[in-house]
């Protein structure tokens, strides 16, 4: 397998499962934006996981549920039973369609406006900060005193909101400002592969 990444982009969170799979795989650091990219994936998008098919698969969600199915002695993926098979889905939904989205205005506010004067940009992006702060305090109530974002376990659910709400720290109020979310980040943030993701992404 070969996952294609940038740095600070939710793909990390699938280079951190797959090292906590033991999968074994390779990365390649890209321009999401790049010509030669495109031809990866034309969504201009990371990230993007090589697995022996026609094309590249795409989608951070729909890899993570690969990879925790993939290896299911991992254990990353939902608990047995048609239930908790529907939370975890939920929870993988919400952060895909919720948790992300929310910060796009923040990210990119020209897709939000036509205009073009920074004074307009900066209000799309002030807008953000309470939809950011609504789905953060979601996160934070899933999480509650179990410290993992899915059930009392590891899950790949772990490495996808890790990653995304780093991109907190970019706003008013940080992941610090919630008080189960910040005892999982800190948590994550010992975790001797979520380290070594880090430090090597930044590379």
């Amino acid at each position: 397998m070969k996952l294609y990444y940038a740095p600070g982009t939710c793909a990390l969170a699938c280079w951190i499962a797959l090292e906590w799979a033991g999968a074994e795989y390779s990365v390649e650091k890209v321009n999401p934006r790049s010509e030669e990219y495109k031809k990866i994936n034309p969504l201009a998008m990371v990230p993007a996981l090589e697995i022996g098919l026609s094309r590249p698969m795409t989608q951070a969600d729909a890899i993570l549920q690969y990879i925790a199915e993939k290896y299911p002695e991992s254990q990353l993926g939902s608990a047995e039973g048609l239930e908790n098979q529907f939370e975890f889905n939920e929870t993988m939904a919400f952060l895909t369609g919720d948790f992300h989205p929310a910060f796009w205005p923040m990210f990119v506010p020209f897709r939000y406006t036509v205009s073009k004067k920074t004074a307009d940009l900066e209000n799309v992006r002030e807008a953000s900060y309470p939809l950011i702060d609504k789905v953060m305090n979601h996160l934070d109530h899933l999480i509650g005193d179990r410290g993992h974002v899915y059930q009392n376990k590891r899950s790949v659910a772990d490495a996808y909101a890790f990653v995304m709400a780093l991109w907190s720290e970019k706003t008013p109020k940080t992941w610090k400002d919630y008080p189960h979310l910040s005892t999982f980040m800190e948590q994550m943030m010992q975790d001797p592969v979520v380290q070594s993701v880090l430090e090597q992404a930044n590379q």
